[in-house]
């Protein structure tokens, strides 16, 4: 059973664990920058809503989710209006890359928290071209490959996954 609780300030030590294992690090940001983020939010001072994730009452990663409109500068990247969701996720546990998880966490995600809200039209996310792991998850769970985009310096793939 796949669960996702909002992230507490006790879970930040797993976290900032997680981002410094090297199947995590290589495609995440500072540990310490990403960390000071998710305690930004959890106090409410950022608008993105991160949950832990759990399978069967273990935390193995972290999901993340937030209105594209909120973010200027991404917004201006993906160019996707109004109503639109970005996601990012995170499998800090190594043993369950690869087995199928990240598809299923999506969809469940997807289904149970980003189309929780009404509003909300489609889900979107930007993955690095050559994390062909993450994009096929993604299309796995339902999103198609809608264009390519420059993040950062560095070629992403945009997905994309409307509400059925």
């Amino acid at each position: 059973m796949i669960e996702f609780t909002p992230l507490a300030e006790s879970d930040i030590p797993l976290l900032r664990d997680w981002l410094g294992r090297e199947h995590v690090r290589r495609w995440w940001r500072d540990p310490v920058e990403e960390t000071q983020e998710y305690l930004a939010a959890i106090r409410g001072r950022e608008p993105t809503d991160h949950y832990l994730i759990a399978v069967d009452g273990r935390p193995v990663g972290m999901i993340q989710t937030y209105a594209a409109a909120d973010y200027p500068e991404w917004e201006e990247v993906v160019q996707v209006g109004a109503g639109i969701a970005g996601v990012d996720l995170l499998i800090g546990e190594a043993e369950l890359i690869g087995a199928g998880l990240g598809p299923r966490v999506l969809d469940e995600f997807a289904r149970r928290v980003v189309f929780a809200d009404p509003e909300t039209t489609a889900c979107i996310a930007t993955v690095e071209e050559s994390n062909r792991r993450s994009w096929r998850a993604f299309e796995k769970a339902g999103f198609r490959h809608v264009r390519d985009v420059e993040e950062e310096g560095l070629p992403n793939r945009l997905m994309r996954l409307d509400r059925s």
